[in-house]
């Protein structure tokens, strides 16, 4: 149902654009989110975009650097990450929750779609 992309090998400073498509219905249940997890760590909320009203959420870490947004008429979200660091190398997961507003929490997710690898070289 979901279907994370876009991951792969970068070197510090470059950027990444990773891409999460869904099935309409499964797109249109609610808000929707990035989470990561590195090795040995455990899963991390990244971003989250709220369907009531588009408003964005970021964890402390990447905020000014990730750009995460919506496109309703492909049924896709986006996380752009500018100024990658190799603090940033993790499985990126995309989710859905059936909540509509801003969620943080992974519990508060329904769906989850398989992760997309990113690596950021030294």
């Amino acid at each position: 149902q979901l279907q994370a992309s876009g991951g792969g090998l970068v070197q510090a400073g470059g950027s990444l654009r990773l891409s999460c498509t869904a099935s309409r219905r499964t797109f249109n249940y609610g808000t929707m989110g990035w989470f990561r997890q590195a090795p040995g760590k455990e899963r991390e909320f990244v971003a989250t975009i709220a369907s009531q009203n588009g408003d964005t959420y970021y964890v402390a870490s990447v905020k000014g650097r990730f750009t995460i947004s919506r496109d309703n008429a492909k049924n896709t979200m986006y996380l752009q990450m500018n100024s990658l660091k190799p603090e940033d190398t993790a499985v990126y997961y995309c989710a859905v929750s059936k909540l509509n507003n801003l969620v943080l929490g992974s519990r508060l997710y329904d769906y989850w779609g398989r992760g997309t690898l990113v690596t950021v070289s030294s």
